[in-house]
């Protein structure tokens, strides 16, 4: 005996090849066509909301994300520098007593040279992104509570860039915007003086005492005595260290502020569930309908 297995309803017959159509043109329309796509290379939606007339509060959190991804980079290339500079002053009491090998001391002023570079160039775009952030989210949360923002973008730039006010313009510039979401969300008055919480107070005193560190070792590095350059790699080594907390707590800042300015995605919310219901009152029982059966 031999099976044969075809598909169900019979064998399908083959259905010969159709010939390709001549090629005729290209479409003609009575009118130019409202369809297409936007003349930008291919993107992720909302990715570059740069246009003039885009919603401010898009922009503020393009700007966030961009921010605090060069931040958290910043503060990981702060903790390498920060023990670059701690092995360079172990080296240095070391060679008090004994000669270092020559790789030895390569590595560790490569090392040095290297962080230290890469974490000058990520202060300068971490400066221009948060100030950037700063602006946009300055400018939604005015449009938010309905009002102009008294200090104009060109004083919070040059507050954040002239040394000397940049001990105080940047806090007091992140308190009024801090007060004016906390006005939107409705935990503070509207007309009431803005003033600073725990949150960003510390947020200022670790910015002030970055830059007062920060000048203070790069005028020291203009000693040349050996107790002062030995000194230099101590200021060195807390600065960054410094820099990197300030990086995080920059970080979280935004991520904070963003939190309330912004609405909350439905799709990024955790799903509830009620397990329990305690000291609640019996709901009210219906009454039996008289044509219902016993």
């Amino acid at each position: 005996m031999e099976w044969v297995a075809t598909p169900p309803g019979g064998p399908r017959r083959i259905r010969p090849p159709r010939r390709p159509q001549r090629y005729t043109g290209p479409p003609a329309y009575p009118a130019v066509p409202r369809w297409g796509f936007p003349l930008l290379a291919w993107r992720w939606p909302l990715a570059l909301p740069l246009r003039p007339h885009a919603d401010p509060m898009v922009r503020a959190e393009s700007a966030a994300g961009t921010a605090i991804a060069t931040l958290w980079i910043t503060a990981a290339v702060a903790v390498v520098a920060t023990f670059a500079e701690g092995w360079r002053y172990v080296l240095l009491v070391i060679s008090r007593g004994q000669a270092l090998p020559r790789m030895t001391l390569a590595i560790s002023d490569a090392l040095v040279g290297t962080t230290g570079l890469i974490l000058w160039l990520l202060g300068v775009l971490c400066g221009l992104f948060v100030v950037l952030w700063g602006l946009r989210a300055r400018a939604a949360a005015a449009e938010r509570i309905g009002v102009h923002s008294a200090r104009p973008d060109w004083q919070v730039v040059v507050g954040v860039l002239v040394p000397g006010l940049n001990l105080f313009v940047p806090g007091s510039v992140l308190a009024e915007l801090e007060h004016s979401v906390l006005v939107a969300e409705g935990a503070r008055k509207r007309g009431a003086r803005p003033f600073p919480t725990l949150r960003v107070r510390l947020w200022w005193a670790v910015w002030v005492a970055t830059l007062l560190l920060g000048w203070l070792a790069f005028g020291w590095g203009f000693r040349d005595s050996v107790q002062a350059l030995a000194d230099g790699v101590v200021l060195h080594a807390i600065n960054n260290a410094l820099v990197a907390v300030l990086a995080i707590g920059t970080a979280k800042m935004i991520k904070y502020l963003m939190r309330l300015l912004a609405p909350a995605d439905p799709t990024e919310l955790k799903h509830l569930r009620v397990r329990e219901v305690r000291a609640a009152p019996p709901p009210p029982k219906a009454k039996r309908p008289g044509t219902a059966p016993r």
